[in-house]
């Protein structure tokens, strides 16, 4: 009986056809946010994407980029929606963005979901052709990777990324294949924790002012801050204090000062408050004794973890 289960499953390692796993994964620089793909193990290349792009917390899609603007081999340039084909020439590209009022499209440029489409031209036929998308094959599978395009977003979000099933989705050049479809959710989130802390309105209040670096540690800001470093800078080619006369001047010079305010440095702001529950001010006496408290310290005697909530 062993044998014969031995037998079976033997049998079905070998007719299990190779499964295809095919991700799909996001970088961003600031608001620029850059889509790759990597095709992982799948015995074809891939066809052509069918991809819906949705963004939350209110935010927009407000540019797509990055995306070949002239018939290119090996990339997928090919935007079926939009290509303008003349005498069988390629007039004009046209654009990876499915325009929104076409059949299981999302909303498109300014809204919350762009739906792309995008394919290769293999010619002459055949996933080794040397038209085809860059790829290396072992052991008769391929594994392939590029960019398909990069799109602009106008605040901080998470992005998610899944099939349009009108468009097929995925499509290796073999449409009998079903790759595995992985493309977890990405988030531009910026130098800023978005944590509650001990004051949960610390983030938020960060936005407003327009997402300072210097709140932030580095490589954005000095890491020091939230200690009374308004400027970022050591002050005194020798002495090299962290916190001085300069940042003195910035408290001074943003006294009183609220959110609202429009000439307001939030640098000064070192302990992310506002003072008062009427007055509501920015940079106000805690801001102040806190550089008092560390006046002419040099970085060896501060902890150098700013921000602390």
């Amino acid at each position: 009986m062993k044998k014969l289960g031995l037998v079976v499953a033997m049998l079905l390692v070998v007719a299990a056809p190779a499964w295809a796993r095919v991700d799909i994964t996001c970088t961003n620089a600031g608001k620029v946010v850059t889509v790759n793909y990597t095709v992982v193990g799948d015995p074809n290349k891939v066809s052509g994407f069918g991809l819906d792009i949705t963004v939350d917390s209110g935010a927009k899609i407000i540019d797509v980029s990055n995306y070949p603007l002239v018939a290119t081999n090996g990339k997928y340039w090919v935007y079926p929606g939009s290509i303008d084909i003349v005498d069988g020439e390629v007039n004009d590209v046209g654009s990876p963005v499915a325009d929104p009022n076409s059949a299981g499209a999302l909303g498109g440029i300014g809204t919350s979901g762009i739906t792309v489409e995008m394919g290769a031209l293999y010619s002459p036929t055949g996933d080794s052709s040397p038209n085809s998308p860059p790829g290396t094959k072992t052991g008769g599978l391929w594994t392939c990777s590029g960019t398909l395009l990069s799109f602009t977003v106008d605040k901080e979000c998470c992005v998610t990324i899944t099939e349009n099933a009108t468009r097929g989705g995925v499509v290796p050049t073999d449409p009998d294949q079903n790759p595995d479809v992985n493309a977890p959710k990405f988030c531009i989130v910026g130098c800023f924790p978005n944590v509650g802390g001990t004051y949960p309105a610390q983030y938020a209040d960060w936005v407003t002012m327009g997402s300072p670096p210097c709140w932030c540690a580095k490589p954005y800001g000095s890491g020091y801050q939230c200690d009374g470093d308004a400027d970022g800078l050591t002050e005194g080619s020798l002495t090299k204090w962290r916190v001085s006369l300069n940042d003195l001047n910035i408290i001074i010079a943003n006294w009183k000062k609220k959110i609202t305010d429009p000439a307001l440095n939030p640098c000064g702001d070192i302990d992310h408050k506002y003072e008062g529950s009427l007055t509501k001010w920015r940079v106000s006496l805690n801001d102040l004794n806190i550089l008092i408290a560390n006046w002419k310290k040099k970085d060896s005697a501060l902890p150098g973890n700013c921000p602390r909530q």
